[in-house]
């Protein structure tokens, strides 16, 4: 083999793997929103379809036993934010309505959109806890260095297995500032 079909047959083995590497991504990045609702449908992952309405709650507490829920809260990386709960943990009662909040703020001099993706372990507490209000069901706009104090209004289902005496309820909020202005819906001229 000459040394120019040498070169053809790495250039073309390059273009190749490079287009390999782009399909693989591509690929990857169109399974997000598929895996995103597979874990909403099943609970897989912690993720819980858990949304009820307010007025849909009955109260049906369980005074003889407590759970700890735990509150832990993530910036994924991009910009710089500041999110935290107000509390650590809390006890609570199966079947009793709770409201906890949380705090975010945008510290840069620019206006940003967050959006907080949440998390539920163990698994099988997933099911369990229902929301009846929380900052996470929709994108959250903040102008320049503003700070928001964000409820969320929650119930631990009576039904929680008995081996379970932790909740660990999870946010990692993410920057959708660009996803935000993609979506947003421009005046027809």
């Amino acid at each position: 083999m000459s040394e120019t079909a040498g070169r053809k047959s790495a250039r073309r083995g390059s273009w190749k793997l490079a287009a390999l590497v782009l399909f693989m991504f591509g690929f990857g990045f169109a399974l997000v929103p598929l895996y995103g609702a597979i874990c909403q449908l099943t609970g897989l992952n912690g993720k819980s379809a858990g949304l009820l309405a307010a007025g849909k709650v009955r109260e049906q507490v369980d005074q003889n036993r407590t759970v700890k829920v735990q509150f832990l809260t993530t910036v994924n990386g991009g910009r710089i934010w500041s999110f935290s709960a107000d509390q650590a943990q809390i006890e609570v009662h199966p079947g009793q309505l709770y409201t906890v909040y949380f705090d975010a703020k945008n510290q840069q001099d620019q206006d940003v959109v967050g959006q907080a993706v949440p998390s539920v372990a163990p698994w099988n507490a997933a099911n369990h806890l229902h929301k009846t209000e929380c900052f996470c069901f929709s994108q959250q706009p903040f102008k320049a260095g503003e700070a928001k104090h964000m409820p969320v209004r929650f119930t631990l289902d009576p039904d929680l297995p008995a081996d379970v005496d932790t909740v660990t309820l999870s946010y990692t909020f993410f920057d959708v500032t660009e996803l935000a202005q993609q979506t947003a819906v421009k005046p027809k001229s």
